[in-house]
């Protein structure tokens, strides 16, 4: 399986050769500024002290403070993160926020701990790494396995370690700890509007089938989002465990207390079961990987007969496969673009937060829905123009903004 970090680099390399930059930017851009790793002392339960691995990666700050999430997964590594962190490097520039790329993550079951040791282990990581963030300097966010409550547990603490109350320094906090109430289904909802505005330049007429490959957070927000909308019919859904296929579209949310009941969505009724495999090649209009990386590879993109495919999930197509799809003229809509909506809900977060003024609901739901679409379009536009994939198109516009930013403060 293709290495993340060495498909990152293979993109940049790609796209710079596109730009014509000189050789020392894309060496620059290649290597993070700054890489922490910590040890992670926690009490356990039974009066046991544990030690956990812990990192965060500060990957290029010349549009503005660092900014990206948490991962709390037994396999997260220093390659996941450094490809994760230039990632998030683009995802902001894409979306014109005045963010530069970071990521964190613990090596952690979170599932073998109990509430009170994940507490200690959000705060322990907290401490290990406040020399290094701030409200002006990096700007963490809830990822793989962290939610609300832990960025609650996080923020308490940096604000313990400072004596002042500072929201701005993470986002993704409860709604009632100066949150946001769209950050929660913000990924699934930006990824929608990008789903509507893509098939209408497109011109795709509906009722369109969608095969949702994850019904975690992202993948079943995105299927509670396409429910009320007669525009789509999901077909299939799957998650770790297998799958499920329904010809007349699957459109009953109690699937959701099924997966509950049960760990998986698999046995639901009136479905019949398939493996993650099988979505994946299913003749419908729309595949959206909404789980894990290295998803759609070399070895079974002939197979996908989708015409267009949206990236919820982080790099879940290798380069290998990309040219296949490219040559088989399946749309693929990037990562850094079809799952923006939550970095850029967490943008807006953290302007609340420095102002001390909140927008309504509806509001941010607005906002995000026009930077996302604006987006996507300007994407489209040098994909025509220069006649490249949307992907490439999408990092080629990324990497000029980033690259002007660095030309603009003497860097390079």
């Amino acid at each position: 399986m293709e290495n993340v970090y060495n498909m990152t680099l293979k993109r940049l390399e790609e796209c710079g050769e596109i730009l014509g930059l000189q050789k020392s930017a894309i060496e620059y851009l290649k290597k993070p500024q700054r890489i922490i790793e910590v040890s992670i002392p926690v009490e356990m339960d039974d009066g046991s002290l544990k030690i956990f691995e812990g990192f965060r990666v500060q990957h290029n700050n010349a549009r503005g403070p660092y900014k990206g999430g948490i991962r709390f997964h037994p396999n997260v590594g220093l390659e996941e993160v450094k490809a994760l962190a230039m990632l998030m490097t683009w995802k902001c520039a894409l979306l014109d926020i005045p963010c530069g790329g970071a990521k964190g993550g613990v090596r952690v079951d979170p599932k073998k701990l109990s509430e009170k040791e994940l507490e200690r282990l959000s705060r322990g990581y907290i401490r290990a790494i406040a020399p290094f963030i701030g409200p002006n300097i990096d700007i963490p966010a809830p990822d793989v396995n962290t939610n609300p409550k832990i960025m609650g547990w996080m923020f308490d603490e940096y604000c313990n370690i400072k004596g002042e109350i500072l929201p701005s320094v993470i986002t993704g906090k409860p709604p009632n700890l100066f949150g946001s109430e769209v950050r929660e289904i913000a990924t699934s909802l930006g990824g929608k509007y990008v789903l509507d505005e893509i098939i209408a330049l497109l011109n795709m007429k509906p009722p369109l089938t969608i095969a949702i490959q994850g019904f975690g957070k992202v993948g079943g927000g995105i299927f509670k989002l396409l429910l009320n909308d007669k525009k789509y019919k999901v077909v299939a859904i799957s998650d770790s465990k297998g799958g499920v296929f329904s010809e007349d579209g699957i459109n009953d949310e109690r699937i959701f207390e099924h997966k509950k009941n049960t760990g998986s969505v698999v046995g639901f009724e009136n479905t019949e079961t398939i493996t993650n495999k099988e979505l994946l090649s299913l003749d419908v209009d729309i595949l959206i990987p909404a789980a894990l990386e290295n998803q759609i590879r070399e070895d079974n993109a002939e197979e996908v007969k989708a015409k267009v495919i949206l990236e919820l999930a982080n790099g879940p197509t290798t380069p290998k496969a990309d040219e296949i799809l490219r040559n088989k003229e399946i749309v693929v809509v990037p990562d850094i673009l079809a799952n923006a909506g939550g970095v850029t809900v967490s943008y807006f977060e953290w302007v609340q937060n420095r102002e001390g003024f909140f927008w309504e609901k509806h509001e941010i739901e607005e906002k995000l829905k026009q930077r996302i679409t604006n987006a996507l379009r300007e994407v489209w536009e040098i994909s025509k123009k220069m006649k490249l994939d949307l992907r490439t198109s999408a990092y080629v516009l990324a990497l000029r903004r980033v690259v002007d930013a660095m030309r603009a403060r003497g860097w390079i």
